[in-house]
């Protein structure tokens, strides 16, 4: 598996794994930040891949010198393979070389379920982040 930025050659299967992976509501909330991300700062959207196929993602962002974790999707065919977890690891370092002052998890409704994932990885409930503020790649 290789985790790398991502290309504009990657926009189709990227969306198509969003599809298959995120309900309608998420996914409609996701691709106006995935956008506003790319048109911000692509390094901090990286791809996972197989022999040149995409089977995962994460969408990170710095907001107020802090950065965030806002999505991470795996393909169905692939999860619990620790794909999600290098994903994380290779955002937080792009996260450190940057030096952020603190790493945050968008703790949204859609990603409620992953967020023992995080905690997996070291983090603690006070590194979730819930706000009716919301980030600026999802406010505009």
């Amino acid at each position: 598996m290789h985790v790398r930025s991502f290309q504009l050659s990657d926009y189709r299967p990227v969306t198509h794994l969003l599809e298959t992976v995120l309900s309608e509501d998420c996914y409609e909330q996701t691709m106006e930040a995935f956008a506003r991300q790319l048109s911000w700062d692509s390094e901090l959207v990286l791809v996972a891949s197989i022999d040149n196929e995409i089977i995962g993602m994460i969408i990170g962002t710095i907001d107020n010198n802090k950065g965030y974790y806002y999505r991470v999707a795996v393909h169905p065919d692939y999860q619990r393979q620790g794909i999600g977890k290098k994903l994380i690891q290779s955002l937080r370092g792009r996260f450190e070389q940057r030096n952020v002052a603190k790493i945050m998890i968008t703790a949204d409704e859609h990603n409620e379920p992953i967020l023992s994932l995080y905690e997996s990885l070291g983090y603690a409930a006070t590194d979730f982040f819930r706000s009716f503020q919301k980030l600026s790649i999802v406010a505009g």
